[in-house]
């Protein structure tokens, strides 16, 4: 069994430094490696893990590799999977953050992001395209997706998120589901430790707390605020990297103004170039947030750390703690119903930051020509998203 569990480390870490291609690709990537060829688990498990992945805010593909830790070893293998799978990208993104303004100052490097930063909000568009298409098939789920982008666009304000996200869920699991569910759900949560569901909602009230009641002034102040940020995105995000970027953008660029529009571009396009999950993204943003306010290099590191643990862990405690009841939780149909809704609102999310991206193009239609240029590339070819991302740094070089 041992030798089973060093095994399934060692696969997990080559799937880590090869998983390209998001979501949708790491999930091939896990059928392949951990059903197909080592039968870890069955392939009706994997999808069912997926499933509840999606059903669950947070990470997906993080949540689904370590669901499948879990069932191979339990707790700890699936703590020491998470960090297998994190580490790499997210200390290449820390180490991005950390050197970003001594890189900034060199004229070639401005070569590059003149095509890097319109590639980078035609990765968006497409995105916030795809989720359109998959999601939005009813006259509601149109509506919410078309409410939550007019809200975000005129309220401009973080707590307009949570707000949404929770009026799409009621919204659809109203409409969507059977009223005869209530024995059902009675069994189900009395299952649930009631302890463990405190700690869970307490940590996020506790740094919320903390981060309004230390004085502004205090060195102290703004680590606290940014996990209790990247703590509260991690609890609201449905439908994976996807939908995180967008909501990153408008709260800390457009709304927070911890980092620039460049800085933030420039973080998302190196990161859509790396394997791995997109989440390591937060990891460049909490660098180079301390870095913006005067934390020094330990300030920028200790950012890092704080994004990557706060955002995660919302997802990982989640997984652990449901992944033994799924059984019963997946016969609830108000829960699954309730992501249609969430997942139109993150449409309109994605939206409104694509809308935000694209403002500061003005008159150059350079830029637009290469933002649709890189949105036509990924819809309509079988070109990777890493590949448009070397495309662009050759002709930032070339030309």
């Amino acid at each position: 069994m041992k030798n089973r569990k060093l095994l399934f480390l060692s696969d997990a870490l080559l799937y880590t430094l090869t998983a390209f291609g998001g979501p949708q690709g790491h999930v091939a990537v896990m059928l392949r490696e951990f059903v197909q060829k080592r039968g870890y688990i069955t392939e009706e498990e994997l999808m069912e893990l997926n499933a509840l992945a999606q059903v669950l805010p947070g990470p997906s593909s993080t949540q689904t590799l370590v669901g499948i830790a879990w069932k191979v070893g339990g707790t700890w293998l699936a703590i020491l999977t998470f960090f297998i799978w994190i580490l790499p990208s997210a200390t290449v993104m820390c180490l991005a953050a950390v050197s970003y303004k001594m890189l900034a100052d060199h004229g070639w490097v401005a070569d590059i992001l003149q095509f890097i930063h319109p590639m980078a909000v035609g990765i968006v568009a497409y995105a916030t395209y795809t989720f359109a298409n998959r999601f939005l098939h009813t006259r509601v789920s149109t509506m919410l997706a078309t409410g939550s982008l007019i809200a975000t666009l005129i309220l401009q304000n973080a707590y307009a998120f949570p707000l949404l996200i929770l009026i799409g869920g009621i919204v659809s699991s109203a409409l969507e589901s059977s009223p005869n569910e209530s024995e059902l759900r009675v069994r189900l949560f009395a299952k649930v430790n009631p302890n463990k569901a405190a700690y869970f909602i307490g940590v996020l009230l506790a740094f919320a707390a903390l981060g309004a009641l230390v004085n502004k002034t205090s060195p102290f102040s703004l680590p606290i605020r940014l996990f209790e940020n990247f703590y509260r995105n991690g609890i609201l995000i449905h439908g994976g990297g996807q939908v995180l970027v967008p909501l990153m953008y408008t709260e800390f660029v457009e709304v927070k103004r911890y980092l620039s529009s460049s800085e933030f571009l420039s973080g998302y396009a190196l990161q859509q170039a790396l394997p791995g999950p997109t989440f390591s993204f937060t990891s460049f943003l909490g660098g180079i947030t301390l870095g913006n306010k005067g934390y020094g290099l330990g300030g920028q590191i200790l950012g890092s750390v704080i994004a990557v643990i706060g955002v995660n862990s919302p997802g990982i405690i989640l997984i652990l703690f449901i992944v033994p009841f799924w059984d019963d939780l997946k016969k609830i149909t108000r829960i699954k119903n309730s992501l249609s809704g969430i997942n139109a609102v993150s449409v309109g999310f994605m939206a409104t930051a694509f809308i935000l991206l694209v403002q500061p193009f003005g008159g150059n239609w350079m830029a637009y020509g290469v933002m649709i240029a890189t949105f036509l590339l990924l819809q309509f070819t079988k070109v990777k998203t890493p590949v448009v991302i070397l495309i662009g740094v050759v002709l930032g070089l070339a030309f």
